[in-house]
């Protein structure tokens, strides 16, 4: 089973005969006939996507979609609001309340069927940024109303530019959101990154059959407008056409003549959507730099070192080149935190890791490895390159003292260096012991501090 969506209907026959439906299309189901079972349903037992009917026997299915958007163990299940009833007024109160599709009795089995993939497909989506961001820490998920504070940018796309303007006039009394009109081919092209629209709006027909529907996919395919939200705009409701984009796609549906209020509530719902789902992205971002990040110098940090260290080797295999490892200490590191201090220590080691950075090429990996300890990797050199690289080191650390905070004056630091060359490969293809290469750097630093230290040693060949 792909997923498990939960029914809510008061009427068993009508559960029944969804359940078939969807059973068939390989989705489990779980059931409630009351809003009050529907809500204890889905804080235990947290389906997929809610199916709840309008008219319920204690509370309506507007209200119960208020509590599960309430509740933070629910507010990010979708929820399709299923009614016999077309009334207006009724569809607007659904959208308002945070469902996200109000469908129609009969239901049309290929639109229900495809608009329950497109909500699964951003709600996994979702998930799973949001589990990777709470693996991180590093999100608070009560999101704030700081968070949306910015109006989202929408682009209305139509056949005719006249199209598209009175679809912007007509939105703008309803949308906080600021509204551009755009041809395809200017949907199409490179933007600024603070110009993407977060939102189009796209008429299905652009001069051409179906010319709609591929500015769905190309939209998607592009890796500056994946993320965005896109409604294609339908002349009449075709359930074949209307499946087939939301299944290249299409986050949403309208028909012809659109209702501004319903489609500014539509609008506002996917921005806000899209902007949480941004959020999380970025949390996720910042996470996976942490993890590799050393916080105090900005470096790599030992788990990251060593898993590019082996990559370093294994494309110098590939290749048939060398690459040289160097292990750097400061010197006497312990007497600068026992006299001056664990901050001015901390900025000792800020400023010898700059210096390193700023001495090195930009292909060179620089990583802090443990208290006073870092790694420098050159792939590409030789062992001539590569101990020019480690004197230079040894040079820019020790010729200059390092500056105390708060004034107190400087304090000289240096460097010692063990410096080995990974061993030349065998054969195409074949990974070089990178690891064998840094223990043999570690026993050059070791012999580096004994002989006097601030100085290089060069390990013995593999």
């Amino acid at each position: 089973m792909s997923g498990r969506i939960l029914i809510v209907d008061d009427l068993a026959t009508n559960r029944i005969i969804l359940k078939v439906k969807l059973n068939a299309a390989c989705y489990e189901t779980l059931q409630a006939a009351t809003g009050a079972e529907a809500l204890a349903v889905a804080r235990t037992e947290q389906p997929k996507l809610i199916l709840l009917d309008m008219v319920l026997p204690d509370i309506s299915g507007i209200e119960v979609c208020r509590q599960l958007r309430a509740d933070p163990t629910t507010t990010h299940i979708p929820v399709v609001i299923i009614t016999a009833s077309n009334d207006r007024r009724a569809r607007l109160s659904a959208l308002e309340a945070g469902a996200d599709e109000f469908l129609t009795k009969p239901l049309n089995e290929v639109i229900l069927l495809a608009r329950i993939r497109a909500l699964l497909r951003a709600r996994e989506t979702e998930a799973e940024l949001r589990l990777r961001s709470e693996t991180w820490g590093d999100l608070d998920l009560a999101e704030g109303e700081s968070v949306f504070a910015m109006p989202g940018r929408v682009a209305l796309v139509a056949a005719e530019p006249a199209i598209a303007m009175a679809w912007r006039a007509a939105l703008a009394p309803h949308v906080q959101e600021r509204l551009a009109v755009m041809t395809p081919n200017a949907a199409l092209s490179d933007m600024p990154q603070g110009a993407i629209p977060d939102f189009y709006l796209i008429a299905a027909d652009l001069g051409s059959h179906g010319s709609g529907q591929r500015l769905v996919a190309d939209l998607r395919a592009r890796e500056a407008s994946r993320h965005a939200a896109i409604a294609l705009v339908l002349p009449e409701a075709d359930p074949d056409i209307a499946a087939m984009a939301l299944d290249l796609g299409a986050s949403d549906l309208l028909t012809l003549p659109l209702d501004p209020q319903e489609t500014a509530l539509r609008i506002t719902l996917h921005v806000t959507r899209k902007r949480r789902a941004d959020q999380l992205r970025r949390a996720v971002n910042t996470g996976l730099r942490l993890a590799v990040t050393d916080p105090l110098t900005g470096l790599y940090n030992r788990r990251y070192a060593l898993a590019h260290l082996d990559r370093i080797a294994s494309r110098a295999a590939e290749q048939g080149r060398r690459y040289a490892i160097m292990v750097l200490d400061l010197d006497r590191f312990k007497s600068v935190n026992d006299t001056f201090g664990h901050v001015a220590g901390d900025a000792v080691l800020e400023t010898v890791a700059t210096r390193l950075r700023n001495n090195l090429r930009p292909s060179d990996l620089v990583a802090r490895i443990g208290g006073e300890e870092f790694l420098v990797a050159l792939p590409d050199a030789t062992l001539g390159s590569a101990r020019l690289a480690a004197e230079r080191l040894c040079r820019v650390v020790g010729d200059e003292p390092v500056p105390l905070p708060d004034g107190r004056g400087s304090v000289a630091v240096t460097i010692s260096v063990g410096l080995a060359m990974g061993p030349a490969p065998h054969g195409p293809g074949e990974e070089s012991p990178a690891r064998e290469a840094l223990n043999r750097a570690d026993c050059a630093l070791m012999s580096a501090k004994a002989e006097g230290r601030n100085q290089v040693t060069i390990a013995s060949a593999a």
